[in-house]
């Protein structure tokens, strides 16, 4: 756990690997923590699950992951952040033991790139759930942009295609590559997101691939 994490660049495109590794920062949060213990035991769960699944296939990669990561306990940004909507690094996610619906899916997103899944087949998507008034945010695989993709969701164990899950309302989805507008059933056009005075997504990359948070 002591080792740095290490940021390759891929000649090919703008994007970076990523690995999970803490430094010195989060060894000394740990060592502080009266939840040490909880810590190092989530953090050896976490670790032991991507060595066993690296190997599965994609839905049992997909699952497995989504349920591991699904038992972290949800959270209010409003009671775990000083400001509203905070999208917490993957070590924060898992050194704290709480988070939103985007912390979820942060986490989820970044395993699976060391797990070897490809980034332009996870997306990030915003949607509404039936009855709720505040938007939603779940990870889509997606193996072909003219079929439902995958959904892995923090209020759900099954990860399914999106035409199974009736009660959420599709806005836009968007990762490291381009931004979608998307059906149910496809992605349909491309689209440019206004993030307003903070764009939380270059952000969040940019505390991940540079600063190692």
């Amino acid at each position: 756990m002591k080792q740095l994490i290490f940021l390759i660049l891929i000649i090919s495109m703008p994007l970076f690997a990523y690995e999970f590794k803490l430094n010195q920062k989060d060894i000394n949060y740990i060592n502080n923590s009266d939840k040490k213990s909880f810590i190092l035991n989530r953090l050896e769960k976490y670790q032991t699950l991507k060595n066993q699944v690296k190997d599965y296939d994609l839905i049992r990669k997909l699952s497995f992951i989504n349920s591991f990561i699904n038992r972290i306990l949800p959270a209010y940004d409003i009671s775990t952040a000083s400001s509203i909507d905070y999208w917490a690094t993957p070590k924060e996610f898992f050194l704290k033991g709480h988070g939103d619906c985007e912390d979820y899916v942060i986490a989820k997103y970044f395993t699976f790139l060391e797990l070897g899944i490809k980034k332009e087949n996870l997306y990030f998507a915003i949607v509404n759930v039936k009855g709720q008034k505040d938007a939603h945010m779940v990870l889509l695989y997606v193996e072909n942009k003219n079929s439902s993709p995958l959904v892995l969701d923090n209020l759900s164990s099954k990860v399914i295609p999106f035409t199974k899950r009736p009660n959420l309302i599709p806005k836009f989805a968007f990762n490291e590559i381009d931004s979608y507008k998307f059906t149910p059933e496809k992605f349909t056009e491309k689209v440019k997101i206004n993030w307003g005075k903070e764009n939380k997504w270059e952000k969040l990359l940019n505390r991940v691939y540079n600063l190692n948070e």
